[in-house]
């Protein structure tokens, strides 16, 4: 993947982490810009239209939770979040916000770089399209069909439904509460029948379900489609 051109807005209040991550990211071939709060984030977004967003949460004026939730009203645009915050309930409102990835401080630049092409591959791979596989999992959504290793395999309604979110979300992480919500209903909150859920799909699509090739525990936040 040519990171070549692409833009990139680093929002930080912090000049040393926005020149650090200025220097660096030119050096990968990024056209980087700059923003030192929130409002100055969202008008960048809207007029210069980048490729991909660093937002850190702890800005002086507005919460970076609340610049994912403005630009998700009309962007798609990528949003890793950086920072120092490291409490899962912090995790989880910035994901269930909209953001594609959450790294905390301090972070070293080879773990940034592979989220930034993790959530550019993702973009760009456009999981719309009716068919995905990885190793040897194919679902195709078009016929709800889903096999492994060509041989196909029977799952219950709300497991077909939360592989299919996983699948159209591939490589990004999905909440707790955002599988609650879109595969039972708004309210729905039995976390307990969410895992059990999961669990019985590992079983069903995982060589080994102990140690999940394909669906990935983020722990205390949700889950994961391996991409």
């Amino acid at each position: 993947m040519t990171l070549l051109g692409l833009k990139v807005l680093v929002v930080d209040d912090e000049i040393a982490i926005r020149r650090f991550l200025r220097v660096a990211l030119n050096g990968q071939g990024f056209v980087v810009s700059e923003a030192s709060n929130g409002e100055t984030a969202l008008q960048a977004i809207t007029i210069n239209r980048p490729d991909i967003v660093i937002l850190d949460l702890g800005l002086p004026d507005i919460d970076g939770i609340e610049v994912t939730r403005r630009t998700r009203e009309w962007s798609k645009v990528p949003i890793i979040i950086l920072s120092v915050r490291e409490q899962e309930n912090d995790k989880i409102s910035a994901l269930d916000a909209g953001a594609d990835d959450y790294l905390t401080k301090p972070f070293g630049m080879g773990e940034l770089l592979a989220r930034i092409r993790s959530v550019l591959r993702r973009q760009s791979s456009s999981i719309s399209e009716p068919i995905f596989s990885i190793g040897g999992l194919v679902v195709d959504l078009a016929h709800r069909l889903v096999t492994v290793n060509s041989v196909e395999i029977q799952l219950t309604p709300t497991e077909y439904d939360i592989l299919r979110l996983l699948v159209i979300n591939a490589g990004k992480v999905i909440t707790n509460r955002q599988l609650l919500k879109q595969v039972w209903g708004e309210g729905y909150n039995d976390l307990h029948i969410l895992r059990v859920n999961v669990s019985n799909l590992r079983h069903k699509l995982e060589p080994n379900s102990s140690r999940p090739t394909y669906i990935h525990t983020e722990p205390g936040v949700g889950y994961r489609l391996k991409i």
